[in-house]
C-alpha cells in the first residue's frame, strides 16, 4: 500500500490543427489536467506520407510553456536522432525557464522511419538507436546538472561543454519511453526519473512495471524514484452505439495495428472509461495521458475533463491498491 500522486494528462499531437486551435486547446487542458505533452514528429501519425499539416515539437513547446500556468509540460518523447544531446539539453533548460520550472524531458529511440528518411536523417537499426538513446541520456543528465561535461561515445560526443543557466528545477525530470525489456527498461532503471509506455493493456503495463522493478533491484535503484506513465488512445463515447462506431473507425485507421492499439485505448462510455482508468491506477500507473489526434468531438472532451477526470481523482483516493 502506498500514497498515490496520480497525474492525469493529455498527449496532444500537433497535427491537423491551426496554431490558434492548438493554443486554445492547451489553455483549456491547463485548467483541468496535470500534464500536457507534444510528440516529436515531422510528419503525421499514423504515417500518411506527409500529407497532413504538422508543427515541429521544440518550437511549439516554447508557446505551450508560455500559454500555460499550472500543468507540467513536455514531449513524449524526443527522438534523439533528430537533435544532438547538447541541443536537447539547452532546449530543456530554456523551456524550464519559460515555464517557471514545469518542464520534463522525454527521450526515446524513435519509430517513424518514413519521416526520418524524408527529411534526410539516417534511421539505423533499433539496437543502434537504443545505444544512441543511452549515450544521449548520459550526456543530457550531465549537462543539466554538472558545471562541465566531456563525453566521447560511438554516436555522440561533447567536450568541456557547459549548459548555462541550469534548469529552474534542481533535478529536471528525464523520462525514457519504450517497452523493451532488455535494453529500454534497464536504461530507465539506470538513468531516468520516469518511464512512459504507449497503448498497452493494464496487464502488460503491470508486467512491464514489474520488469522495471527487477532492473532496479539489479542496479541498486529504489524503484519508488521512477514514475510510471502510460499514453492511451482517447476514444470516449457517450453511448454504446457511438462506442461501436468508434471501434470500427479505429480499425479502419490503424489496420493491422489495431489489435495492439485496442489494448491501450479508452473505448466506451464515461462509466466504462472511469473503470478502465482506475484499473491502470491499480496496475501502478502514476501518470495517465489521453492521446488527442484532431479532429475530436469537443463535447466528448468536455465530458472527459468535467466528469471523468474528477471521478477518477475522487475514486483513486490517497491510497493505491496493492
Amino acid at each position: 500500500m502506498g500514497f498515490v500522486n496520480l497525474r492525469l494528462g493529455a498527449h496532444v499531437g500537433q497535427q491537423n490543427m491551426t496554431m490558434t486551435a492548438l493554443r486554445n486547446t492547451w489553455r483549456t487542458l491547463d485548467e483541468h489536467l496535470d500534464w500536457i505533452s507534444a510528440w516529436d514528429h515531422l510528419y503525421e501519425a499514423p504515417p500518411a506520407g506527409g500529407t497532413v499539416d504538422h508543427f515541429e515539437a521544440l518550437t511549439i513547446l516554447g508557446a505551450m510553456a508560455a500559454d500555460t500556468v499550472r500543468a507540467r509540460i513536455g514531449c513524449l518523447v524526443f527522438y534523439v536522432g533528430y537533435r544532438t544531446p547538447g541541443v536537447l539539453a539547452k532546449a530543456a533548460t530554456t523551456l524550464d525557464h519559460i515555464s517557471g520550472g514545469r518542464f520534463e524531458l522525454g527521450l526515446g529511440a524513435g519509430w517513424h522511419e518514413q519521416e526520418a528518411k524524408a527529411y534526410g536523417y539516417d534511421f539505423p537499426s533499433v539496437g543502434v538507436r537504443l545505444d544512441m538513446l543511452d549515450e544521449a541520456t548520459t550526456i543530457i543528465r550531465s549537462l543539466l546538472t554538472e558545471p562541465r561535461t566531456t563525453f566521447t561515445g560511438r554516436h555522440f560526443h561533447v567536450e568541456d561543454a557547459s549548459c548555462l543557466p541550469h534548469p529552474v528545477q534542481d533535478r529536471l525530470p528525464i523520462w525514457i519511453g519504450g517497452v523493451g525489456e532488455k535494453k529500454t527498461l534497464r536504461m530507465v532503471a539506470a538513468q531516468a526519473d520516469g518511464w512512459n509506455s504507449a497503448y498497452i493493456s493494464t496487464s502488460e503495463f503491470a508486467r512491464l512495471s514489474g520488469v522495471l522493478d527487477e532492473w532496479c533491484a539489479t542496479l541498486g535503484r529504489n524503484p519508488a524514484e521512477i514514475r510510471r506513465g502510460v499514453n492511451l488512445s482517447f476514444n470516449l463515447s457517450t453511448t454504446a452505439a457511438a462506442a461501436t462506431a468508434m471501434r470500427e473507425s479505429m480499425q479502419s485507421q490503424w489496420g493491422p495495428g489495431f489489435a495492439r492499439i485496442e489494448g491501450g485505448a479508452l473505448l466506451g462510455t464515461p462509466d466504462q472509461v472511469i473503470e478502465r482508468l482506475l484499473e491502470y491506477v491499480a496496475s501502478g500507473a502514476d501518470d495517465i495521458n489521453i492521446a488527442l489526434r484532431a479532429p475530436w468531438d469537443a463535447d466528448v472532451l468536455h465530458t472527459y475533463l468535467h466528469e471523468v477526470v474528477p471521478a477518477v481523482r475522487a475514486a483513486s483516493g490517497p491510497i493505491r491498491p496493492s
